[in-house]
This record gives structure tokens, C-alpha cells and sequence, in this order.
């Protein structure tokens, strides 16, 4: 199990060409982008959480390269936060960030596998889990896991995305209009087969678990490149959003391309091409639009 916030992938920015396969190696810089683009959503959620007294110890699962991590490390000054994921290189990238933040001495990481093994994670006072939950093969069992490991009174907070983020106005490309839809649609078929627990309604899920919910909601994430493209949509730095959107296309491209209809497939590989005109790059009008929903269950 490891964190992939929204299923996908992440591409190395200054590929070329029209070779627009995953590469699994390069997953760090997606979760990167997630982090840097939508910070100040992850903040809002943590705010939001109906945490009773400040925790010392803290969970994070599947935590990627530390987004949840360090939001939380930053929220609570006094906790430490134990970072569980199964891939190396996301720890490594996140003990890296430690280091340079200066909080390494709140911060363990653990490898492991949670469909395989449930480490020692000790008593936490919270346990964080942003979407990872919907990975896993056996998620009742997690969750009841997750109950036993929580102190007595401790909260789990289970976050995850409506969707994959959309990017593009609806009318664009010019030459293909409403070209990402169809790519979401695509996708959202594949991954209705292949990742069973997306979408799922959690909190009925936590219940039956023995947790009591205490809270959930929904938050629509906005952030556009142009602040002037509307005054209640947050702006954020041009080159982050593309960076992105490129890598969340792109990881989109190995999915939908044997779906897609020639002219679709060109169009896609055109926004692709960083080298080319139509580069999703050199584009001002992009946005990052998708909704988050969180669940908030007490240990009781």
C-alpha cells in the first residue's frame, strides 16, 4: 500500500516526444505537486478535524512523501508523527524533507505493507489517511486494525478524492472540445474494475468497525493559474498547476489510449509534447478542480 493521492503516477517533467507511458520510478514528483498545489485544502481539513486535546503521537498512512505529514507536524507543533508506506523511495524523500524542515526528531518512518503486515505503530492519538484507504485489498480489516491501534478517545480521519482532478475548460482543446471528459470517463471505467473501494461511502465502513463518526464532509478544491479567473478561486503558481496537470495526463494516457479514438489520442499526445505548441504547458487557462471527502471517527 502506498500513497498515490489520486491514482496516479508521477512522469518526469522535460520527457519528450510522444513516449508518454508511467514510470513508476519518477512517482515522487506527483505527490510533490499534490502537496505544493493543494496545501492550503490538506491544512483546512486538519483544522477541521474535531480533535478534543492536541495529539502527541500521530499516524500517517500510506504517506507518500510526507504531505499529510508535515501538515500535520506544522498544526500540531507538539506531536510526532509515525509515516507509514510501502514504497523506499517515498521514505527517503520524505526523511529528505525532515532534515531540511528540521523536525527529523518528530518524525519515524516504517516500510511496510499493510495488506501484509500491521506494524508496530504504538498508541496513537490520531491516525491520518488520505487516499490510501481505497487500496487496500481488505479495508474492514484495516480499519478494524486501525481501531485496536488507536488510544482509547482517538480520532481517525479518512480523506479521499471524489475524483482524479480535472484540468482544462470544458471547450478545450480547440480541436478536440470536451476531450478530458472523455479521458475521465474512460478512466472512471477502469478504475471502477480495478480499484473496487473508489468512491466508497466510508462512514458506514467505520461504523461497523466499532467507531463512532463524529464528523463528515465535502470540500470542492479550486485553484486556478489566472487569479482573475474567478475572485472565490484560489490562485496558485502557474508552473506547479501545469507541472500537474502534465504528470496527471500523462499517468491518464496509460490508461485511456487503447479507448480513445485516433483524433482524441492525438490531441492528448499534443498536450503532452512539452516541446510542442500546443503543450499543456504554455496553456494560462488551467485549474485544478476536484472535490475531497473527509470522515472524521472517534475511538470510543
Amino acid at each position: 500500500m502506498t500513497h498515490t493521492d489520486h491514482d496516479h503516477g508521477a512522469h518526469h517533467l522535460h520527457q519528450h516526444g510522444h513516449d508518454h507511458g508511467p514510470r513508476d520510478d519518477d512517482q515522487s514528483e506527483i505527490l510533490d505537486l499534490d502537496a505544493e498545489v493543494l496545501a492550503e485544502h490538506i491544512a483546512s481539513i486538519i483544522a477541521w478535524l474535531p480533535v478534543e486535546t492536541s495529539p502527541g503521537q500521530i499516524v500517517d498512512l500510506g504517506c507518500g512523501t510526507g504531505a499529510g505529514t508535515f501538515a500535520l507536524l506544522e498544526h500540531f507543533p507538539e506531536a510526532h508523527v509515525t509515516a507509514v508506506d510501502s514504497a523506499a523511495t517515498h521514505l527517503h524523500r520524505l526523511s529528505e524533507k525532515a532534515s531540511a524542515r528540521g523536525v527529523t526528531g518528530r518524525v519515524r518512518t516504517v516500510q511496510a505493507d499493510l495488506d501484509t503486515e500491521w506494524p508496530d505503530l504504538g498508541r496513537p492519538d490520531l491516525v491520518w489517511a488520505s487516499a490510501s484507504m481505497h487500496h487496500m485489498a481488505d479495508p474492514d480489516r484495516t480499519l478494524r486494525q486501525v481501531h485496536d491501534t488507536l488510544a482509547p478517545g482517538g480520532l481517525f480521519a479518512v480523506v479521499e478524492l471524489a475524483g482524479f482532478p480535472r484540468f482544462l475548460p470544458e471547450n478545450a482543446p480547440a480541436e478536440r472540445p470536451g476531450l478530458e471528459e472523455r479521458c475521465h470517463a474512460v478512466s472512471d471505467r477502469y478504475h471502477a474494475e480495478h480499484v473496487s473501494h473508489r468512491g466508497a461511502d466510508w462512514g458506514p465502513k467505520l461504523t461497523a468497525a466499532g467507531f463512532t463518526l463524529e464528523g463528515e464532509r465535502t470540500i470542492a478544491v479550486a485553484v486556478a493559474v489566472d487569479v482573475d479567473v474567478d475572485v472565490d478561486v484560489e490562485p496558485s503558481r502557474s508552473e506547479a498547476v501545469g507541472r500537474y496537470a502534465l504528470n496527471s495526463l500523462r499517468r491518464m494516457r496509460s490508461t485511456v489510449a487503447d479507448a480513445l479514438s485516433a483524433e482524441d489520442l492525438t490531441a492528448l499526445d499534443e498536450l503532452l509534447d512539452t516541446d510542442g505548441p500546443h503543450s499543456i504547458l504554455r496553456r494560462a487557462d488551467l485549474a485544478v478542480r476536484t472535490e475531497r471527502m473527509v470522515w472524521a471517527a472517534r475511538h470510543t
